[in-house]
């Protein structure tokens, strides 16, 4: 894998922003395989396809990828998408792409995380204020996805500063998180908000008093739910039963 730019395909672009979308996007279609079923190479939608930028000819697994000039080893806490409400609706359908970070700088790739669309929930997705009534697009409502807001399990890096790791770990933490996928929107939130909580705790053992210490910010996120330890117990016998948490005694589990 090349890590570096292809200059060569900006000639005769002025606009930064185009510029970079076209260096990003060349290194994507010439280095990257597909994550999720390992075929060789990415496919580039032609003609600006509004719902993604690659697809996968295999398996037809979409990709849209959201790049950023730093040097930073971390991913941001957030980062700027399109129309609010066409986010919401794809990620409602459940035809929302899997995505791609990327961090750049010194014209090398240094940094590139794939996110599942199975991570993605409406409250991970912060609505932008509407432009302004003098604004060319007045009205419009952009989005922002929060990152932060993911679980780490579903932050699959493809490249850390400046290595890339083998296609092999990768196709295997993909893997291990398809047995997260589910179709209904609501049990996909309360699973990812509790993997969240889980991996904030401190230790790898932990116990039912401590998970039940986000009872506060739970109830904030699911306001219409009134039984939320209830619930958060559900939500660690599914993680049991997915293979991210073990049941050690009465109420004291432990991370996988």
């Amino acid at each position: 894998m090349d890590l570096f730019f292809n200059n060569n395909v900006t000639e005769g672009y002025k606009n930064h922003s185009q510029i970079a979308r076209r260096l990003t996007e060349d290194w994507v279609e010439r280095n990257m395989f597909c994550p999720i079923c390992g075929h060789s190479v990415l496919n580039h939608y032609q003609n600006n396809k509004p719902v993604a930028d690659f697809y996968c000819c295999c398996c037809h697994s979409d990709f849209e990828l959201k790049s950023l000039k730093s040097s930073n080893k971390i991913l941001s806490k957030k980062i700027n998408d399109g129309a609010y409400d066409t986010m919401i609706s794809r990620i409602k359908s459940y035809n929302n792409p899997n995505f791609f970070f990327m961090n750049y700088a010194d014209g090398a790739v240094n940094n590139l995380w794939l996110i599942p669309n199975h991570f993605f929930i409406p409250a991970i997705i912060e609505k932008r204020p509407p432009l302004s009534a003098n604004a060319k697009r007045a009205g419009w409502t952009g989005c922002n996805i929060l990152l932060s807001e993911i679980p780490e399990s579903g932050k699959i890096q493809i490249i850390k500063n400046s290595i890339v790791i083998e296609k092999e770990e990768i196709l295997a933490k993909y893997k291990r998180t398809k047995s997260l996928l589910t179709k209904n929107l609501d049990s996909r939130g309360w699973l990812m908000d509790v993997l969240a909580c889980v991996e904030r705790l401190p230790n790898k053992d932990f116990t039912l008093n401590e998970m039940y210490l986000f009872t506060e910010e739970l109830q904030a996120k699911h306001p219409v739910n009134t039984f939320i330890q209830p619930k958060i117990r559900q939500q660690l016998q599914r993680l049991r039963d997915k293979g991210y948490i073990e049941f050690l005694d009465r109420g004291h589990y432990r991370k996988l």
